[in-house]
């Protein structure tokens, strides 16, 4: 017999089925025991009758998360368990295998209600902790995110790419960047993706994504920031300006929500998530303007990048005059950003630099990059870099790179926002911050 995905008992109403999966818990009647019964799609009510002795008695002996399977029959019911996903069927356990027993003693508690650890506690036993539903669900959610995203970047002409983790210059702020050792010479992990995603696009790949890791070696010791995180990092050629990276990156997160929408019904409910497809184009802020906003709120910062104050009243901003929850702020300070993003030719003060927001929360960075050498080359000596540390990126560009344009979304950070989760380390599978390297 097939083992059945306790999704699918419904349609196997009257039929004997083999279910595998975690016992839940147990709940004990003076003629009647039930399991409920947990697998990676939901949690079922199986029962035993005293009459079956042999199954009714041993039942009571199983420690909470034992797995087995059952053999049994699927009849109707009318669960009332909050927690039982299938309330409308049970199964008559006809007999059951233990395929591995648990300790009668778990370091956390799975089952709702109960005494719920403290987050570090729980990332300590992620293993155990990634048995809960909800936090089920919010991995279930976050792949149904990667998978709408790149749907709509398949579908329109989009290819996947894989760029190096492992760099040889430290090309931007190497005081950020984690160092490894590469037979016998220093390497580093990446930031970004950025710079190798440009070089594909002078090698001729038009249009093109990477989904991958990246590090950042901060002391932040935030609710908002991890050390390893993963992006969906979008180039694409021959853009007329940073409009056009806009208007992709609105389709991309609208495409990624609806997919959301769509298949995930069942864990958005179990984490108590209303999900509201927002309308496009999203607001686009810009500075200096911004700056002037923040100062009719008492927040003078002018010239500076904006930091976690600034992005609250911002977004208390757009609340009161959009309506809306995503928005782009645009034309940062040229002289906060980095030597490859194109500088506007008639205000070069500001930058074709684009962040998107999604309540407060910045969810990606993008815009126009610098395709002509000679800027480039001048952008480089601004910055007080040398000409031979970014010789490796910059030569190609001698050789006719078309204008192009992307953005990385935080695949965390948009979970994060989405579930409107706590802390990011519940949207990590095995985060990894400044001080948690195992397990």
């Amino acid at each position: 017999m097939e083992r059945t995905p306790i999704r699918h008992l419904e349609e196997k109403t009257g039929k004997d089925v083999l279910l595998k999966g975690w016992i839940h818990e147990i709940r004990d009647q003076r003629n009647i025991k039930f399991i409920l019964l947990r697998d990676w799609n939901g949690i079922v009510q199986t029962i035993a009758f005293k009459d079956n002795e042999k199954v009714f008695d041993s039942i009571a002996k199983l420690p909470k998360e034992t797995c087995i399977e059952i053999k049994g029959k699927v009849q109707k019911a009318n669960v009332k368990n909050e927690e039982v996903s299938e309330k409308s069927v049970e199964v008559l356990i006809d007999e059951y295998k233990v395929l591995a027993q648990s300790d009668t003693e778990l370091p956390i508690q799975i089952v709702k209600g109960k005494d719920e650890a403290d987050l570090s506690t729980r990332l300590d036993w992620r293993c155990v902790d990634l048995r809960k539903p909800k936090n089920r669900a919010v991995f279930k959610i976050q792949a149904t995110l990667i998978e709408g995203m790149t749907n709509w970047l398949n579908k329109h002409g989009f290819i996947q790419v894989f760029t190096p983790g492992i760099i040889g210059v430290a090309s931007e702020s190497g005081s950020e960047m984690f160092t490894v050792e590469y037979f016998n010479r220093k390497a580093f992990l990446r930031q970004d993706p950025q710079l190798h995603r440009q070089l594909t696009i002078a090698g001729g790949i038009e249009k093109l994504y990477d989904i991958g890791p990246s590090w950042r070696a901060e002391q932040s010791h935030t609710v908002k920031h991890l050390c390893e995180h993963r992006t969906c990092a979008v180039e694409f050629a021959f853009i007329k300006d940073e409009i056009e990276v806009m208007r992709v990156e609105e389709q991309v997160v609208m495409a990624a929500l609806k997919r959301v929408n769509e298949k995930c019904k069942h864990e958005l409910e179990v984490l108590g998530i209303e999900l509201n497809i927002p309308e496009v184009p999203f607001p686009e802020l810009r500075f200096p303007e911004v700056y002037d906003i923040l100062e009719k709120h008492g927040k003078n910062i002018r010239g500076e990048d904006l930091d976690s104050e600034a992005e609250r009243i911002i977004w208390e901003y757009v609340k009161e005059h959009y309506n809306s929850e995503f928005y782009f702020i645009n034309r940062f300070p040229s002289k906060i950003k980095p030597f490859y993003v194109m500088k506007v030719d008639e205000d070069p003060e500001h930058a074709r630099s684009i962040d998107l927001y999604w309540r407060g929360l910045e969810m990606s960075s993008g815009g126009q990059r610098e395709h002509r050498y000679q800027k480039i080359i001048q952008q480089v000596d601004e910055q007080g870099m040398t000409r031979e540390s970014v010789e490796w990126f910059s030569k190609f560009f001698k050789y006719g790179v078309p204008p192009h344009g992307g953005f990385a979304i935080g695949i965390e950070r948009l979970t994060q926002a989405l579930l409107r989760l706590g802390n990011i380390r519940e949207a990590a599978l095995f985060p990894r911050d400044t001080d948690r390297l195992k397990p």
